[in-house]
């Protein structure tokens, strides 16, 4: 369950749902992909329920890409949200026939980025201004896919403590002092098994290549 403010004013959240199956306002239009298809119902229809399914495909997706063009991980989950916020708001101006969905979509996570880092002053990252952080192409999204199930499955093989571990400093973005504190584990212990535990992972994906 996802829940997102799309409208105006703030207190107005509601609860996103999936799309059912046989829902109508998805074009059959089998040219486009899933992605597109989404899109369009959510500019046609403005349907909520597409834009839960393309919100729950997207997040992670864009919150990687964005992270590989320099920004800190708490600041990626701001970018998302303000992404998808815009893609909601603007999706009239979205024209299949002249972009692509990932295009047009990954262009909008690019020039948020961008906005956030000059509001604060600091120089725009070379990566974005050479664009070397373009949105990926189908072959290697689908290798991005691959290695997270590889690190999904890596992580599943870890000792319970080693994997608690892992999880909160790389996916709940906390520090180390901060899973101590929340532990309430000594800081040499979270340490230890963070390092024990990066050592197995290392090993489970080099064996999974």
């Amino acid at each position: 369950m996802v829940t997102l403010n799309l409208d105006r004013p703030p207190e107005e959240t509601i609860v996103l749902r999936a799309i059912p199956e046989d829902n109508a306002a998805v074009p059959k239009d089998q040219s486009f992909s899933q992605l597109t298809l989404w899109l369009l119902a959510v500019r046609d229809q403005r349907d909520r329920g597409a834009f839960a399914e393309m919100f729950d495909y997207l997040a992670p997706r864009l919150k990687g890409f964005v992270i590989r063009c320099g920004a800190r991980p708490a600041l990626a989950e701001e970018i998302v949200q303000d992404v998808m916020l815009t893609i909601w708001r603007k999706s009239a101006l979205f024209d299949p026939h002249r972009a692509q969905a990932t295009a047009w979509i990954y262009q909008i996570a690019r020039n948020r980025h961008i906005d956030i880092v000059r509001k604060e002053s600091r120089p725009v990252p070379d990566e974005l201004v050479e664009d070397s952080c373009a949105e990926p192409d189908a072959s290697q999204i689908l290798a991005l896919e691959q290695e997270a199930e590889q690190l999904k499955h890596a992580i599943a093989q870890l000792h319970p403590d080693q994997k608690e571990m892992i999880v909160k400093a790389y996916m709940g973005d906390l520090t180390h002092q901060e899973i101590s504190s929340q532990t309430g584990l000594p800081l040499g212990t979270v340490k230890s098994r963070i390092r024990l535990g990066l050592g197995r992972l290392r090993k489970e994906l080099k064996g999974l290549r």
